[in-house]
C-alpha cells in the first residue's frame, strides 16, 4: 500500500473523527489488526468500506490527493512532505477560488460528535458550475474560536480565509 496514500487518509480521519480507532471501529466496524493489515497492503477493504474511506474527501480533494501521490512518485524527496503539501494546496485552492470571486465560503455545523466534543468547526469553500452534482469543494476543520474571531470583528469570513486559512489550518493539523 502506498505510504503517502495511507498518511493522507489517516490525516483526514484524525481531522474528521479525532482518532483512527474511532473510525475503524465505529465507521468501518473492523478490528485493529484488520485495519493495520489494510494499511500495510496485506488485506483489502470491501467496496462499502472503501466508499466510507473515499467519503472522507470531496471529489475535488480526492483528485488533489491523486495529484499529490503522482508528484511523490515522480519526486521521491516530496514523500515526507506529502500530507502538509496536500493541506497547503487545499488552502491555496480555496483562496484562489475566493479571490477570483468564483468560490463561496461557509461555516458548517458539526457533522460528528467528535467534532462537537473537541470544539471544532468546518469551513467549506466551494465553486458551483450550475450543474447538479458537479460542484467542487474543499473543507477545513478549524478550532471553534475562529468562529468567534470572525463574528466579533469587522473582518469578514472571506477576508479571514484569504488572510489566515493556511496558517491556521496547517498549524492546527500538523502531525495529524
Amino acid at each position: 500500500m502506498n505510504r503517502v496514500y495511507i498518511e493522507i487518509i489517516v490525516s483526514a480521519i484524525i481531522e474528521q473523527y479525532g482518532s483512527e480507532t474511532y473510525f475503524y471501529k465505529e465507521q468501518l466496524q473492523i478490528e485493529p489488526d484488520y485495519w493495520e493489515a489494510w494499511k500495510k497492503g496485506q488485506r483489502t477493504l470491501s467496496s462499502e468500506m472503501m466508499q466510507k474511506v473515499k467519503n472522507l474527501f470531496s471529489d475535488y480533494e480526492w483528485m488533489l490527493m491523486q495529484k499529490v501521490l503522482r508528484q511523490t512518485a515522480l519526486f521521491p524527496e516530496k514523500r515526507n512532505l506529502a500530507v502538509s503539501e496536500y493541506k497547503r494546496l487545499k488552502t491555496k485552492i480555496a483562496q484562489k477560488w475566493l479571490r477570483s470571486r468564483l468560490g463561496e465560503v461557509e461555516m458548517l455545523p458539526f457533522q460528528t460528535e467528535a467534532q462537537k466534543e473537541h470544539a471544532f468547526i468546518n469551513l467549506k469553500v466551494s465553486i458551483s458550475y450550475d450543474e447538479w452534482g458537479f460542484d467542487d469543494s474543499v473543507s477545513f476543520r478549524l478550532p471553534a474560536n475562529i468562529q468567534q474571531q470572525i463574528e466579533g470583528s469587522p473582518v469578514g469570513l472571506l477576508e479571514w480565509v484569504n488572510e489566515n486559512l493556511e496558517e491556521t489550518y496547517i498549524k492546527n493539523n500538523q502531525g495529524k
